[in-house]
């Protein structure tokens, strides 16, 4: 049986990582039977979650684990796709794990109104005297993460911007399908799902991510269908 280490729920959602939620999908996706391990990125190979072990055999990172479900298990997720599909689907998930992604985590962590509703949650289990610094010492990692991406240098209307134009071309490539690809689900629906229902929660009050995902019914209908379909149980 395949192991998923994750955080675990938190902030509203299957999990607060975009990219465990992503691994937890493409898993259910493969129909191959797994189970989920609260993970340690101490412990964790490349230092972040998710990562699975598959028979011994680790593998970290999403898309990774996507890459080895296909290798080993001969899953490519992707069956009915043209070559021109395939890469559109690379192209969003690209587009997803590379730029929307920074314009959340900036949101979330950058911003205290979001911070004290949502990430904060991860330090509640820091003695309490050293839960300011610890807190402190970590914001600053991620605000210099940010400036080495990218995204913590532009001003918020330029990352409103910025998530707007992700945010509008998702609407426009999904249109009034099921699934992103057409009728039945491919693998890069693990992925827009995974993005989609972690900026629509609330938990951490009305983040700009949330209120453009929001105002596009298809998106909102969209993660609303697959959470019925996938974890309504």
């Amino acid at each position: 049986m395949i192991t998923l280490y994750q955080f675990g729920p938190a902030m509203g959602l299957v999990d607060p990582s975009p990219f465990v939620m992503k691994a937890d999908l493409l898993l259910k996706l493969s129909g191959l039977p797994y189970r989920r391990v609260r993970g340690d990125m101490r412990k964790a190979p490349k230092g972040k979650l998710p990562y699975i072990d598959d028979d011994g055999q680790i593998v970290a990172d999403s898309t990774l684990i996507r890459l080895h479900l296909a290798d080993k298990h001969g899953l490519t997720l992707d069956a009915g796709l043209s070559e021109a599909q395939k890469a559109l689907a690379w192209s969003v998930d690209c587009m997803l794990g590379d730029h929307f992604y920074w314009g959340i985590v900036h949101e979330r962590w950058m911003v205290d109104e979001h911070f004290a509703r949502g990430p904060s949650v991860f330090f509640k289990g820091v003695p309490a005297l050293l839960r300011g610094l610890v807190t402190t010492l970590v914001r600053r990692k991620v605000r210099a993460n940010l400036w080495g991406q990218g995204m913590g240098r532009f001003s918020a209307a330029e990352r409103l911007r910025l998530l707007e134009a992700d945010v509008a071309a998702l609407s426009a490539l999904l249109g009034d399908k099921p699934y992103f690809m057409g009728e039945t689900a491919t693998w890069i629906d693990a992925s827009v799902y995974a993005f989609v229902s972690g900026a629509l929660t609330d938990a951490m009050g009305e983040t700009p991510s949330r209120a453009l995902v929001a105002a596009r019914p298809n998106l909102a209908a969209y993660a609303e269908r697959l959470r019925a379909e996938f974890y309504s149980g």
